[in-house]
């Protein structure tokens, strides 16, 4: 006869050995997962690097400005009338002289036809008389007088016809037309801005310089001017700078020409760069940088392997990028190849 052992556990080593099976099992599949990351990390990863030292660079200092056009104008009436013909609608492209507007004046048109008829009867009065004088029938004061006369008659059909001029208005220049106020029968009055033209193939920067730095520009310097909305950078001509500051805001008015450029439009939003004194910084190429959301990342090689660090950029320069806070001068930076790396990477150094 065979006799069978019987094992008895107490309660309570029973209830530690529940829990402790479990994590027995749980420490050997994070063993096992585990095992194929510490190897990747092992495989050396072929990278470009460089060193980073304090340079001296420029300092820029941004104004903002506006675009505004070289040559414009609000085109205004002289006179009251009902306005009849208006060929040009918004963002017409008129040339010098192009008919813009037409105002009916009724009096204006009846003084000059009054005026012509005085004109003529001057002129045939003094013509009458010099003849008389010519055969001694007439005096040298009735020809100095009917002389005069006609003169009066001649001046008062310029004035006539220079008002008439009035009812006709017409592009004083080449450009567009950026705003317009009223239409056909509309009344015209003077000095009612009737619509508004721009040259839009000369513009312009108009800014406010402090007084801090408008010593260091002069009419004639070259500065960068960058408008964001049109994604252009354009080198502008200081032609104009204010003789006075303004007192309240203790600017300087200051204006640029630009070079022809078609993305630009008047009113858009401007930047202009004036160069300050130089200061060293920190620099790496732009490649060195790992964006992570709003972080940006750098990684420097430690002992062949990649350490990262969060870094704090400032201006941009010329391919580099400045560094404020996270690096120290002498370090080493990855530039190549840093987009997957991870902290402790394995590196091979390419020359």
């Amino acid at each position: 006869m065979f006799s069978a052992t019987v094992l008895t556990i107490h309660p309570m080593k029973r209830f530690f050995l529940s829990l402790a099976l479990p994590l027995l099992i749980l420490s050997t599949a994070c063993a096992v997962t585990a095992e194929p990351a510490s190897q990747e990390s092992t495989v050396p990863v072929p990278v470009s690097v460089t060193k980073v030292y304090d340079q001296e660079i420029p300092v820029l200092n941004e104004i903002v400005g506006t675009l505004q056009a070289a040559e414009r104008a609000a085109i205004a009436a002289k006179i009251t009338g009902v306005i009849t013909q208006m060929p040009v609608v918004l963002g017409s492209m008129v040339k010098k002289g192009d008919l813009l507007a037409v105002i009916s004046v009724e009096e204006i048109s009846a003084r000059l036809h009054v005026a012509e008829a005085q004109l003529a009867q001057a002129k045939r009065n003094l013509d009458r008389e010099q003849n008389l004088f010519r055969k001694n029938a007439a005096t040298q004061e009735t020809v100095k007088t009917m002389n005069e006369l006609y003169a009066i008659a001649l001046a008062k059909n310029h004035e006539a016809q220079t008002m008439q001029g009035y009812t006709t208005i017409i592009a004083p220049f080449d450009g567009v037309v950026t705003r317009k106020n009223v239409n056909n029968g509309d009344l015209a009055t003077p000095g009612a801005v009737l619509l508004h033209m721009e040259n839009n193939q000369e513009l312009q920067v108009a800014t406010a310089v402090p007084e801090s730095l408008i010593l260091q520009i002069r009419t004639g310097d070259i500065l960068s001017v960058e408008v964001p909305a049109a994604a252009v950078t354009v080198e502008g001509t200081v032609t104009e700078i204010a003789p006075a500051a303004d007192p309240n805001s203790r600017t300087t008015p200051v204006i640029l020409d630009l070079p022809f450029t078609p993305r630009l439009r008047t009113g858009q939003f401007a930047r202009v760069l004036l160069p300050g004194k130089e200061k060293k910084a920190l620099l790496v190429p732009t490649t060195a940088l790992v964006s992570s959301g709003q972080m940006d990342r750098v990684f420097v090689v430690e002992k062949k392997r990649a350490s990262l660090r969060l870094v704090r950029t400032g201006m941009n320069h010329n391919g580099m990028v400045e560094i404020l806070t996270g690096l120290n001068p002498g370090e080493t930076v990855i530039t190549t190849n840093n987009q997957l790396l991870v902290d402790g990477q394995n590196l091979l150094i390419m020359p």
